[in-house]
């Protein structure tokens, strides 16, 4: 089962998104949907039986989407790097994701690739899209955090923080910049490591830039027992802030969701009922208390 899950907050295209990207990617499809209920609509205002989240894979990576309304937006500081292994794949990929969106880096040759772009696509969900060998990066699709304004110069340290909070974790290479370069000598150029044997990325940049990390895009880690979620709570938190509903900023201000699986299956339960005590036990609590959620799913 794959660990973490990037957690993408729409204001309500997220099934339509899932759509969009499952047509682009090969290895792709729409998975479960879960649709809002009559339960917390004073706090989130979605209209019951609307579509609440939808589970989908892009060449076999797990995503989900939220309708959340319009509270947070995409910005490239979190984007998903995806790796073409023939020019005709990249520029494809490129046309179909570029379709209504923006650029903010042309498709063409650069010093790292032959054929690199990046763009914003309709949502304004940022996209890398590079020309190379899926082997290195052991992915087609990769999330890449950009480190800006305050915590430009913190690539290395979130790496290390990761990397030592996740089992079964290591670093594949760091590049820095040297002397005379656009940025700090020994800022992160580019640095790929491994989660729970899941391909990241991060970088530096030193450029002014009117965005840094918000809660649109969020890494939902995916805890089997109450000690996992008692582990990742505490340990992605510190320095950070911990929130409602299992969500909490890192020290380097982004977003986690700490989800014991089992909430999806109650929550996803064809018992409309069971499935509304659930939803109203999690929007009462901070971190997830599973026994908690079995009792409110088990009540008579």
């Amino acid at each position: 089962m794959q660990k973490i899950t990037p957690f993408l907050w729409f204001d309500n295209q997220a099934e339509e998104a899932a759509k969009l990207y499952t047509s682009v990617f090969k290895n792709a499809k729409i998975g479960k949907i879960a649709r809002y209920g009559k339960e917390g609509y004073e706090i989130h205002g979605r209209e019951a039986g609307s579509v609440m989240t939808v589970e989908f894979e892009l060449a076999g990576y797990k995503l989900a989407g939220l309708n959340g309304g319009p509270h947070f937006k995409f910005t490239p500081a979190i984007s998903f790097f995806v790796v073409g292994e023939t020019e005709a794949e990249v520029e494809a990929l490129w046309q179909k994701l570029s379709q209504g969106g923006m650029t903010l880096m042309e498709l063409q040759k650069y010093d790292w690739s032959e054929k690199y772009g990046w763009l914003l696509d309709k949502y304004g969900l940022s996209w890398q899209v590079s020309l190379g060998r899926k082997e290195d990066v052991g992915q087609t699709i990769t999330p890449s955090l950009m480190f800006v304004g305050k915590q430009h110069g913190r690539a290395e340290e979130a790496l290390r923080f990761y990397t030592s909070v996740f089992k079964n974790s290591d670093v594949a290479g760091i590049l820095r910049y040297g002397p005379g370069e656009t940025d700090p000598e020994g800022t992160v150029k580019h640095a790929q490591f491994r989660l729970n044997g899941e391909a990241f990325m991060v970088m530096d940049s030193a450029l002014e830039h009117p965005f840094t990390f918000t809660e649109a895009i969020s890494f939902v880690v995916n805890c089997e027992t109450q000690e996992e979620v008692d582990y990742f709570w505490e340990n992605l938190s510190a320095g950070g802030e911990k929130s409602r509903c299992g969500w909490l900023k890192d020290k380097f201000g982004v977003s986690w969701q700490v989800v014991p699986t089992v909430i999806g299956e109650m929550m996803q339960d064809q018992d409309a009922k069971k499935a509304g005590r659930v939803m109203q036990a999690v929007l009462q609590m901070d971190k997830i208390d599973i026994k908690a959620l079995q009792q409110a799913y088990e009540q008579r």
